[in-house]
């Protein structure tokens, strides 16, 4: 057995602090995959909390043929334009330290804090980039409502998603093409199908993909869901043996790489859904996003780390206050921003239906809500 001696417990005590703090740092998060771009429109160079950036609309030409025995003039195809906001958000994350503590405690707090503050704002920015698309997932719910029938959003692989009054999202357990409306417990229906054989069980899945985005499907998306679902794919034997690897991160896929998959902890609930939108049945909700559907910027602060020392306090024995400060813009690209113009934006205001308003073509989105059980 090997024997410590006292100088050694230290070391050992260290070595397993930096263990645990490494043990959550390198948890995979939203704002460190593909579905995060950029985009140099978005910055945080004007003098309000929101910025506006222009955006061609997708081309509807009017195409001629050619006559050779009229010389009327052709029609023109007019190019359009429009404006979308974004919102500005800035962050602190502060502490206290008296400064006599570390005569006990033998550790500083503040150089913890001070390790950790790309792993608190990796995190933050992860929750807002979620409450954004809860937000946009209530926005298009509260689109799609048509009198509280339940079946505002796309029931069809005919469905018109570009209709003013239909959500772009899909309701496993509303009627349509998955069946009849789900009525009651057991009779509720899950992403996946634990019942059919093969590759069918991720039927549901694929149908609500291609009633989304139709011949517009891209190579590959991600699928960002809980581990509830994640559990439901492995007991289905759906996850591929091959990892597919995307920067510095490591991906489990399903469907030979069709859809990445993204776990996130944070609560899957969508709650604030109004009445009669969605089928009572559905009460999670899993997101297919395409690469690039969200853009983020980083804004620069005034004195973004600073320190304030207190000599007097605690009887002489001093204290320390440490300041971390940050900012982001983080915005889901198809969409502006309705909410406030006069704060700065929180994850609650991220994440609430009235701030975000669709203006692009529903093809040329890139984020699509599934409500399942």
């Amino acid at each position: 057995m090997a024997v410590i001696s006292s100088n050694d417990f230290q070391n050992v005590a260290l070595a397993i602090s930096a263990y645990s703090d490494e043990a959550y740092t390198s948890e995979r998060k939203l704002n460190s995959t593909g579905i995060v771009g950029s985009n140099a429109d978005i910055n945080d160079s004007g003098e309000s909390f929101i910025g506006q950036m222009r955006y061609y609309k997708p081309l509807s030409a009017t195409i001629n043929v050619a006559n050779l025995t009229s010389a009327t003039d052709g029609t023109y195809t007019d190019i359009s334009t429009d404006i979308m906001n974004y919102v500005k958000s800035v962050r602190t994350v502060g502490s206290e330290e008296v400064n006599m503590q570390q005569v006990i405690s033998k550790q500083d707090g503040l150089a913890k804090l001070a390790r950790d503050f790309a792993e608190v704002r990796a995190q933050d920015e992860h929750n807002a980039l979620l409450s954004c698309l809860k937000g946009v997932a209530l926005s298009e719910v509260t689109l799609g409502d048509n009198g509280g029938s339940g079946n505002g959003g796309l029931t069809a692989f005919t469905t018109d998603v570009d209709a003013a009054n239909t959500g772009l999202f899909v309701d496993i357990n509303d009627i349509g093409e998955f069946g009849a409306a789900a009525t009651g417990a057991g009779d509720e229906r899950k992403l996946f199908d634990s019942t059919a054989a093969g590759a069918a069980r991720g039927e549901r899945l694929f149908k609500a993909v291609g009633m989304a985005f139709k011949d517009y499907e891209p190579d590959f998306m991600y699928l960002v869901t809980s581990p509830e679902v994640m559990a439901q794919m492995r007991a289905a034997n759906l996850i591929d043996q091959t990892i597919v690897e995307d920067g510095n991160l490591e991906f489990q896929t399903i469907f030979a790489g069709k859809f990445r998959l993204v776990l996130t902890r944070a609560d899957q609930m969508i709650s604030g859904a109004a009445a009669g939108d969605l089928n009572a049945r559905s009460t999670k909700c899993s997101f297919v996003v395409k690469p690039g559907a969200m853009t983020y910027a980083p804004i620069s602060t005034p004195i973004p780390v600073e320190i304030d020392r207190t000599a007097a306090s605690y009887a002489g024995g001093g204290s320390t206050r440490v300041w971390y400060r940050y900012g982001m813009i983080m915005h889901p690209m198809g969409y502006t921003w309705a909410g406030s113009t006069s704060a700065f934006a929180t994850n609650t205001n991220y994440g609430t239906a009235a701030s975000w308003t669709r203006k692009m073509s529903a093809l040329n989105l890139g984020i699509l809500p599934i409500f399942h059980s």
